[in-house]
């Protein structure tokens, strides 16, 4: 009796953990036990992988545009083209999963973007730009399937992963930008600084085929008439989703992009400009950690949300009014205010009821939201060139600042897609 009764608990946790993509991937019981240390590394180490493709060529543009005589034009769609790479490679991160399955997917990105690294470094212009675009397609796919493998894998403790695999994120585009001129000076110049990431993304591949050993690949098979294979498109709460993730990716693209030329342009030293930048990244990586997991326990996340808006609102209308002021107390405020990323994946996984919904809804949310991101600092730069002020431009921050702030607190609540 005592084992029959065993025998049922253990297939009733084994059909609760059961993660499917139209019937793709299962996850294993054992994944929560032994293997979910090694998953939780393999998950750091990839996530440190997802930003350095991009932050390390900001340091080393100057050199590059100089050794290949490219033109401005050149630099601003290297800069441009991967948002819009994130946006079309995300939307069909869903689809490959089902094909392959979900470890293998991830696998094969990690891939991608490890040649991506290594081909960006070998010839001409056209060429990096080629490169850098296989290298984002791969980060985009593994953008996308990270909260399924969270969402399965770690059913009760999707905040605190979240929050562990947000801050492992930032602090990779934190390492790119700030440890790729070192490596320039000491491995000769760009093209070594920039390849040897392609070294670091060898590793994560590595940690993952062997952390993701729990997660079992069953056989693909055709989606069924009970709702599987469903689109969100139809969803109000996958739109309002997709609206806060793309308006706090859009804001973060115009901090990221032309926060620096703001500051210097108020009178703050290039070197102190770029620091400033380096902050309002580091700030979201303690936040990261700790408001997730706690905001991940309740039922709505709505009021986290609204909290850290208001901070963020208050660094954008100082650098509104005066960004020389006090430039460090806006990068401050800026950067907790960014650090809402994290709660954006957060509510990805806690909106969907299962894994396959939450493939759906990142690949949705990401695919979108990265295009809206897109938008963002050409809009900036445009309504500087026709105004010659900053004041245009900040007024456009602070109206979609205000819409994100109404879209999260919507897509926070207790809701499912």
């Amino acid at each position: 009796m005592g084992r029959t009764a065993d025998r049922k608990t253990l297939n009733s946790y084994e059909h609760e953990l059961e993660l499917e993509l139209d019937g793709a991937v299962e996850v294993r019981p054992a994944t929560m036990a032994a293997g979910g240390a090694l998953l939780v590394v393999a998950v750091i180490l990839t996530a440190l992988n997802l930003r350095p493709a991009i932050t390390s060529i900001g340091p080393v543009l100057g050199e590059m545009r100089e050794s290949l005589g490219a033109s401005a034009v050149w630099a601003g769609a290297l800069t441009t083209l991967p948002g819009l790479c994130f946006a079309a490679a995300g939307l069909a991160a869903p689809w490959l999963a089902r094909r392959v399955g979900l470890g293998r997917a991830i696998s094969l990105a990690l891939v991608v973007l490890s040649i991506g690294l290594v081909l960006r470094v070998l010839d001409g212009p056209y060429v990096v730009i080629g490169g850098t675009l296989v290298a984002t397609a791969g980060i985009a796919l593994v953008n996308v399937l990270i909260p399924v493998v969270i969402k399965g894998s770690f059913p009760a403790q999707i905040g605190l992963m979240t929050g562990i695999y947000t801050a492992a994120l930032q602090g990779g585009g934190a390492l790119g930008s700030a440890i790729t001129p070192p490596l320039e000076s000491v491995l000769g110049g760009w093209r070594g600084a920039l390849g040897s990431w392609a070294v670091v993304s060898a590793v994560a591949l590595l940690f993952w085929l062997v952390g993701a050993r729990g997660i079992r690949q069953a056989g693909t098979r055709e989606s069924v008439a009970d709702g599987s294979g469903r689109s969100l498109l139809r969803s109000p709460l996958a739109w309002t989703v997709t609206l806060f993730f793309g308006c706090q990716a859009f804001l973060a693209y115009i901090v990221m992009g032309w926060l620096p030329e703001v500051f210097i342009d108020s009178g703050v030293g290039k070197t102190d400009a770029g620091l400033l930048v380096g902050l309002v990244s580091i700030l979201a990586v303690p936040i990261s950690l700790t408001i997730p997991p706690l905001a991940a326990k309740q039922k709505n996340q709505s009021g986290w949300i609204v909290a850290l808006g208001v901070i963020g609102i208050i660094g954008m209308i100082g650098l509104l009014v005066d960004p020389g002021a006090a430039p460090l107390v806006w990068s401050f405020f800026v950067g907790i205010g960014m650090s809402v990323f994290s709660l954006a994946l957060t509510v990805i996984a806690l909106r969907a009821r299962d894994a396959e919904d939450t493939a759906r809804l990142s690949g949705m949310v990401q695919g979108f939201g990265y295009l809206l991101a897109g938008v963002g600092p050409f809009l900036f730069g445009l309504l500087h060139d026709m105004t010659g002020s900053w004041t245009a431009p900040w007024v456009m921050v602070l109206v979609v600042y205000l819409v994100q702030m109404v879209a999260g607190a919507l897509a926070g609540r207790n809701r499912y897609v």
